[in-house]
């Protein structure tokens, strides 16, 4: 095989590869070979077809073959002997291909940079600690006593109030004309849940049973129906029952009804449970404060190709959002090229800390455990509840599936093992401006490699 190299430019390079006539008939030899030995052919016993004939009945299919086998072995083989790292698959171009000749083609392709990683060390970083009050956790005992409570049927004749639950059928008109979903039967509504459209329940209130009611709203511009969106609608609403609420006691039965030992252990649960939650915050505030010193320290030219590939595959997204009317709210107002600057700029910071985790994790020789991999799916099969064994199992008949669980397990790996090594300096904040700081800023633009 020779390889001749044709053009050596910032990240790019280009070859001519040629591999002799006499490897690939070699290979087309062998290969007919192979199926001579399984294939029946009237008037020949199986291992006994002559060479000729394989080749007049098989050699264009088998010599297509060989070509895709030749070009993925030899050009592989030229980037490994030349201790290249191509950034994306190389362009194959075929210049000549015919039975008794050489293999001639050009491959063309993008390198990864040489990247010279930052001190981790000198990276400062601000963790953002959360203080839970006893309020907070009455809080959510109290969420937990609402979703225990029951229901019964009002005092006969009373007006349906804030807080009481009401059974109604409706049926919804837009421009007149029903639309799918939009029709009801003794349908639960409670009022002031804020479960319906908005303006929709607050119109029920001081309805009896058996009143009817001409309820007028507006789909909200969010909303997930995009024939919907925005539009005015009118539902005709019969009222068929209004039921009370009835409240339930925080006290020691109420924990036991929740499986706890006591009030006092249930209190302390809930406390857990919230700290769990701020921690996750925290741990992606923290993440996304690293990201962004990670790129500011390090400069490096990025591989065209991959900033490509990135920048379609969220174009994409964005489109399809644009379709469905979900485009977000700030990204409304701007125009198609004020857009594609803005997720060109995101697929470039992608691109960039891809690369720069990658390089770290390689030099630090982080490593994806099959233990990894094993939690990834059990926690993955714990979202379809009933159906574990099912996705468990799909993942044993699919390894390749596991491929998706990789790159973010990873990428959390190399995360933390920066942010060990980074200066870290906790700052204990109010709940509110943890979840605040957690906002701005968030998006697509804080994600590294997604």
């Amino acid at each position: 095989m020779q390889v001749t190299e044709t053009l050596a430019e910032g990240l790019k390079r280009e070859f001519k590869v040629t591999v002799p006539a006499s490897e690939l008939e070699q290979k087309l030899d062998g290969r007919l070979a192979e199926i001579g030995q399984s294939v029946r052919i009237p008037g020949f016993r199986p291992g006994k077809v002559p060479a000729t004939l394989l080749k007049q009945r098989y050699g264009d299919t088998v010599r297509g073959e060989i070509l895709q086998q030749a070009i993925t072995d030899s050009w592989q083989r030229a980037v490994n002997d030349k201790g290249l790292r191509p950034a994306v698959q190389p362009k194959i171009e075929i210049v000549t291909f015919e039975p008794g000749a050489d293999l001639e083609y050009k491959m063309a392709f993008e390198l990864i940079p040489e990247i010279a990683l930052p001190d981790l060390s000198k990276i400062e970083l601000e963790r953002l600690v959360p203080e839970i009050g006893e309020d907070e956790v009455e809080r959510a005992i109290q969420r937990l006593a609402e979703n225990r409570k029951t229901f019964a049927a009002a005092e006969e004749g009373r007006a349906a109030a804030s807080g009481d639950r009401l059974r109604i059928d409706f049926t919804g008109r837009v421009d007149g004309n029903e639309f799918p979903g939009g029709t009801g039967k003794d349908v639960p509504i409670v009022l002031g849940s804020g479960m319906f459209i908005p303006g929709f329940a607050e119109q029920l209130e001081g309805a009896r049973p058996g009143e009817k009611r001409e309820v007028k709203v507006a789909f909200p511009a969010d909303y997930g129906v995009k024939d919907l969106t925005g539009k005015d609608a009118v539902f005709d609403v019969e009222v068929k029952a209004v039921e009370s609420p009835s409240e339930v006691a925080i006290d020691e039965a109420f924990a036991q009804a929740l499986g706890v030992e006591s009030l006092e252990k249930l209190r302390a649960g809930v406390r857990e449970q919230i700290e769990r939650e701020y921690a996750t915050v925290t741990r992606a505030l923290l993440k996304r404060k690293m990201l962004d010193a990670l790129a500011d320290a390090a400069q490096f030219e990025l591989p065209a190709a991959m900033v490509d590939q990135e920048f379609e595959a969220i174009w994409q997204r964005v489109k399809e959002a644009m379709e469905q009317g979900k485009l977000d709210p700030d990204d409304v107002s701007k125009t198609e090229d004020e857009l594609r600057a803005q997720y060109r700029a995101i697929a470039e910071r992608r691109v960039k800390l891809g690369l720069l985790l990658a390089e770290i994790g390689r030099a630090n020789n982080i490593q994806v455990a099959q233990e990894d991999l094993n939690r990834a799916m059990t926690e993955h099969a714990r979202r379809y509840p009933g159906q574990e064994r099912r996705v468990l199992e799909f993942f044993r008949e699919n390894p390749e599936a596991t491929h998706e669980l990789h790159a973010p397990i990873f990428e959390d790996k190399v995360a933390d093992f920066i942010t060990a090594m980074a200066h870290v300096m906790d700052r204990k904040v109010p709940v509110a401006e943890l979840l605040a700081a957690a906002q701005d800023g968030g998006g697509d633009a804080g994600e590294a490699t997604a």
